[in-house]
């Protein structure tokens, strides 16, 4: 059981990415999210999660990434959401164009990621999969946000 490790996976734009399911609290639906006046331009706004208030960060924007091209279904409108993780105590939430599945990989299948990925820097990568349909891009959420972002981001929740 050591020799594997399970994510949480989800689709942003054309890409598959995977966070470690340890990290994740939950998967909600997508919710009104109030703004937040001068927050950087990555976080969307606030939410009110069970009298819990959860900084709600767009990856698209972080990443510089593009919004999916074509139109959502109705399956991809149930199946989009945000992913509430937590970062040493600090819950955020991620905004997900899909909710793939929870998926078991072997550790030793992680290749190191290449110098870049559809936009998204190496520096924000533990790794990739490969799978038949493409790649399995595992992010470090730890990265994502360094020290300082996330001091920011709980000033957000006074």
């Amino acid at each position: 059981m050591a020799d594997q490790i399970q994510l949480v996976t989800f689709q942003l734009s054309d890409e598959l990415y995977g966070i470690d399911i340890l990290d994740v609290k939950e998967i909600v639906r997508v919710q009104a999210v109030r703004p937040i006046p001068n927050a950087p331009n990555y976080v969307e706004g606030i939410f009110n999660l069970r009298s819990e208030i959860i900084p709600i960060i767009n990856l698209h924007k972080r990443f510089a990434l593009l919004k999916p091209s074509a139109a959502q279904t109705e399956d991809d409108a149930l199946l989009s959401g945000f992913i509430i993780i937590d970062i040493d105590g600090m819950k955020l939430g991620i905004i997900i164009d899909r909710v793939s599945r929870v998926v078991t990989i072997e550790k030793t299948d992680i290749q190191p990621p290449p110098q870049m990925i559809a936009g998204v820097g190496a520096e924000y990568i533990q790794g990739v999969v490969r799978q038949e349909s493409g790649y399995l891009i595992l992010l470090d959420i730890r990265r994502i946000f360094n020290p300082k972002d996330l001091q920011k981001l709980a000033e957000f929740k006074r």
